[in-house]
């Protein structure tokens, strides 16, 4: 299929857009104000380094994150993530079709609450409402964003899109960041912080998807990024799969599966899926999950006391965790939270 995407990418009335789209709750962030303070200079002189093709990318700043797993966050100019916008909402519109329906990452209407009601679904039919024993298979990909491929990704890329141009542009955002994994001849990785990324992680992991689907016909299967589950209730049939699915991740896309997070367990024993443990009766918040949220409401209300952030940010985190706890059996939890909040708004 041959889709030309260049021109429309980096047209202003574009990347304006693209400004307005990225701008979302960042409106007291220092470099994004000072972007603002000269918008329509900044914008047109964006779009016609974009059509002269002399952009390029800029430098990466780079820091730490525990969540509570340690991660290298890479943050991108505010120049630079105006370009990645424009570049998602294109590749979106170009592949959002050859999605499968149970790819949850990054997608308007899925998500994770959708990915843990997808499994729910799943669970059900193949428990036959839980009358009969049935097994989840749960796997993630070893260092998934650090190893992609970029030769790999530009070929998935290229079998779908012919504007050169536009696969120039692709060139500039892949060749911005390699991982430690990268050689001489293989660049590998794309940065946690990029919102290319996303859509980079959907499209090359789609292999994976129609690998599934088409070839080894799997009936109950879901993706969150590199994390995804099967769920049958033939223990063997999902054995087998596992050498399966590690040689075609090998062989295609040049990953592998993490070798300790290769799990297949029991329906009743719980099932842990994106922040959630899915159980026949129940549905618990993850442990880690509910302790990040109160390790980061007293870090939000600590920053607040220092005047580091406004009370609304707080509001917004605090419902925000309200809001995953409401999909989750977790009355207690909440209560607390709210008490926590409520102490702190009364001693602030």
């Amino acid at each position: 299929m041959s889709i030309d995407l260049f021109d429309g990418a980096v047209k202003a009335e574009n990347l304006f857009f693209a400004w307005e789209q990225f701008r979302k709750g960042k409106g007291d962030k220092r470099d994004v104000q000072e972007f603002e303070y000269d918008l329509e200079r900044n914008i047109f002189a964006l779009s016609r380094d974009l059509t002269n093709m002399t952009y390029v990318h800029g430098p990466y700043y780079e820091f730490i994150i525990r969540d509570p797993k340690v991660r290298n966050v890479c943050k991108a100019t505010v120049r630079d993530r105006i370009v990645h916008h424009a570049i998602f909402d294109v590749l979106t519109r170009a592949f959002e079709p050859t999605f499968i329906s149970h790819s949850f990452s990054c997608r308007i209407g899925k998500g994770t609450h959708k990915g843990v009601e997808a499994l729910e679904r799943m669970l059900r039919e193949e428990s036959r409402n839980n009358t009969r024993t049935c097994y989840v298979l749960k796997c993630d990909v070893r260092k998934f964003f650090d190893t992609i491929d970029h030769e790999t990704l530009l070929g998935i890329l290229g079998e779908r899109i012919k504007d050169q141009r536009f696969m120039w542009l692709v060139r500039q955002i892949l060749s911005s960041y390699q991982a430690g994994h990268s050689d001489l001849f293989h660049p590998r990785g794309v940065p946690i912080g990029n919102l290319t990324s996303q859509i980079f992680a959907n499209i090359y992991m789609g292999k994976l998807d129609m690998f599934m689907k088409q070839v080894l016909r799997v009936r109950h299967y879901a993706r969150y990024t590199d994390d995804f589950v099967i769920v049958s209730a033939d223990r063997s049939y999902l054995e087998e799969l596992i050498p399966r699915i590690r040689a075609f991740l090998k062989e295609h896309l040049a990953l592998d599966l993490h070798p300790k997070k290769v799990i297949i367990r029991k329906y009743s024993q719980g099932v842990d899926f994106l922040g959630y443990v899915t159980l026949p009766h129940a549905k618990l918040v993850r442990k880690r999950t509910k302790n990040r949220m109160l390790r980061k409401l007293r870090e939000k209300m600590r920053d607040l006391e220092r005047g580091l952030i406004s009370e609304e940010s707080v509001s917004r985190s605090f419902q925000s965790y309200l809001g995953i706890l409401s999909h989750a059996n977790a009355h207690k939890l909440s209560e607390h939270l709210k008490n926590q909040y409520l102490f702190w708004r009364n001693s602030y």
